[in-house]
């Protein structure tokens, strides 16, 4: 498909998928402040060199929280999480590579999770500490 020029009109099917993107847009746009109901829970603590072990609820698609942290918007997602036999929610940066850790190996069946903190502040690093 040719991309339109900048003052050119579109028109006919290019017209119909602009619309169909902007759908879509659209929704995404109006779910960006909105703060989803979640079960307000104790928050997953984490300690630096120490081994943090849970059980991650993928029953559920996470609840996300979108805000301001200091001067910057952030998505956050409240993960739904068992730790020593307490419910607890885990609110990660959609950003972080861990969200993307723990979302690909629960795509892949696993629901047991140990995570092990380095560093703290804006140098905090989270790995997940792989069975022997």
């Amino acid at each position: 498909m040719n991309e339109p020029k900048q003052d050119e009109v579109i028109t006919g099917e290019q017209a119909e998928k602009v619309v169909e993107s902007a759908d879509w847009l659209k929704q995404e746009a109006e779910q960006i402040n909105v703060h989803d109901d979640y079960d307000e829970l104790p928050s997953l603590q984490f300690e630096e060199n120490k081994i943090i072990t849970f059980d991650v609820d993928f029953s559920n698609p996470f609840n996300k929280w979108a805000g301001k942290q200091g001067n910057k918007e952030v998505m956050k997602a409240i993960i739904p999480v068992t730790e020593k036999g307490e419910k607890k929610n885990l609110w990660l940066n959609v950003k972080n590579p861990l969200y993307g850790d723990i979302v690909k190996r629960g795509a892949n069946g696993q629901i047991n999770f140990k995570v092990m903190q380095v560093g703290n502040k804006a140098d905090t690093k989270y790995n997940i500490v792989e069975e022997d």
